[in-house]
């Protein structure tokens, strides 16, 4: 096939990354090169078009193309690790629209709207700084972590929203019986979808020198592990989460003088609605 004479005029990679948890992608074929030092390209009209479809963004669909289209290196976007994602979209807005981006702030001291330009490169270098502690020692136990894939994640928050959404229609239920036993089961069900993330969460459980991977195994033992041990689990889950948080913006309103801070909003429609 003869190339393109158009070619010259394709889209080149703007800025550069590396996925500090290395990524997840366990099935063959996701990725079609190192996620080192990965070109991130700007966006396409056609990927603009989809980040303004609602129910694309709501089913995760949106961000997993354009995520393939932007970063090539990534032939599956569902595979990628949720903890990564924030770092992709914001390489990715950089390639598209520039480092800086405005952002409106409402001084909580006056109340008065102010304008900011933040760089979205610190962004960049907080995620990039990251560290992924995927190991629990609790004392005869070490307990191994991966992070959930996009899919997985996007998944257990549709779940999530569907029960919420239930819970909020069985609230209305005027009947008092009927409305305290369609709670109960929702919150089982929502429970449940809990321990699901939790078990999924959960590479494998070393046992002195047995390691155990099989997840039916897994499940069964969350079931019916100490409180203390859960609960360790829980939270060492919730600070790695809190560490890859979007950092915070300090800013000082021009009319009081007022500290405070920004945080960016990784919510695709107004992350990427404008330059």
């Amino acid at each position: 096939m003869s190339q393109n004479p158009l070619q010259q005029f394709f889209r080149q990679p703007k800025i550069y990354i590396s996925l500090p948890s290395k990524g997840v992608f366990n099935q063959p074929g996701t990725l079609a090169g190192s996620v080192e030092n990965m070109p991130v390209y700007g966006m396409t009209g056609m990927d603009e078009i989809l980040i303004k479809t609602p129910d694309a963004l709501y089913s995760g669909e949106t961000t997993v193309k354009v995520i393939e289209s932007c970063c090539p290196v990534i032939k599956n976007g569902w595979d990628v690790s949720n903890l990564d994602v924030d770092l992709i979209l914001t390489a990715i807005r950089i390639a598209t629209f520039g480092n800086l981006m405005e952002v409106e702030h409402v001084c909580p001291g006056c109340k008065t709207t102010n304008d900011y330009t933040l760089e979205l490169s610190k962004l960049i270098d907080h995620y990039t700084a990251c560290k992924y502690d995927n190991k629990i020692v609790l004392k005869d136990l070490v307990v191994k972590l991966q992070p959930l894939t996009y899919k997985q994640i996007t998944e257990f928050s549709i779940k999530n929203a569907q029960l919420q959404q239930r819970i909020r229609q069985a609230d209305k239920i005027e009947d008092d019986k009927e409305r305290a036993e369609t709670m109960n089961a929702l919150f089982k069900d929502i429970a449940l979808v809990q321990n699901e993330a939790l078990s999924t969460s959960i590479e494998s459980v070393e046992v002195g020198n047995t390691v155990v991977s099989e997840r039916t195994y897994i499940n069964e033992w969350l079931e019916n592990c100490d409180k203390v041990i859960f609960d360790a689990i829980k939270e060492h889950l919730a600070k790695v989460r809190a560490e890859w948080e979007s950092p915070t913006h300090p800013v000082e309103c021009p009319e009081c003088q007022h500290q405070s801070s920004i945080t960016i909003e990784m919510d695709n429609s107004s992350f990427f609605a404008s330059a």
